[in-house]
């Protein structure tokens, strides 16, 4: 890491040379902060190439994340949306790094502003995002482990609007049901708040209804038994 002066002084570099391009329809190119920032990505990337192991090369990426903060930090402070590989490059790199607040941050100045992905990324900001967030997420729950449930509101609030493939807004929704239903225990004695549950159904059933193979259906018969059996007294 680089001492505190010299991070704010690439920091406020880079806000003033965002700040100096107009818009989406210009790109960040020919910036001296940008440039600079290029070049070390570029590096970066020849240092990842040399890693088989995705593992690995996440690890990697996790090291290298923290000189890019100052620019990152400047440009969402003060820039117009000019299109910038730097920005949308970390952005990625953090999901893989397991930086998801980060990569949301990233994530909400690029839709807002309309940025385009590389042409290395097939696939479009919004739906990256939806997706990448969700498997993160999906993972985790398979093995047992909790995903911030703040984290899949958050990806799913910035990428609403966005047009994607259903089976990845799927993704999505199955993950936020599964989050909200484990909130809700087995156990739980009467009078538990079935909010969650509530919730929980609402993200399942849209998510089946993207797609029908979403793998939901278990979590949808728990959310149902667990409905059913907390159900207060009939008017």
């Amino acid at each position: 890491m680089t001492n505190p002066c010299r991070r704010h002084f690439q920091r406020v570099t880079a806000a003033i040379a965002a700040a100096a391009v107009a818009g989406p329809a210009q790109t960040m190119e020919g910036a001296n902060a940008y440039e600079l920032q290029m070049a070390q990505l570029l590096q970066d990337r020849l240092r990842l190439k040399q890693v088989q192991s995705n593992q690995g090369k996440a690890e990697l990426k996790a090291q290298l994340l923290p000189a890019y903060a100052p620019y990152v930090e400047g440009v969402l402070q003060a820039g117009n949306g000019a299109q910038d590989e730097v920005l949308t490059t970390v952005m990625v790199w953090r999901i893989d790094a397991g930086d998801y607040p980060g990569a949301l941050a990233i994530a909400a100045y690029v839709l807002q502003h309309g940025l385009v992905m590389p042409d290395r990324f097939e696939r479009t900001t919004g739906t990256l995002i939806a997706e990448e967030i969700a498997e993160a997420a999906l993972k985790a729950q398979k093995a047992g482990e909790a995903f911030p449930l703040s984290v899949l509101e958050n990806a799913e609030q910035i990428t609403a609007a966005q047009d994607m493939p259903d089976q990845a807004r799927a993704k999505l929704h199955l993950a936020i049901g599964k989050a909200l239903a484990a909130l809700f225990a087995d156990d739980a004695p009467a009078g538990t708040d079935t909010a969650p549950l509530e919730q929980a159904k609402q993200h399942l059933a849209r998510a089946i209804d993207l797609h029908s193979n979403c793998g939901g259906k278990k979590d949808m018969e728990r959310v149902d038994r667990l409905l059913k059996k907390h159900a207060g007294p009939a008017s």
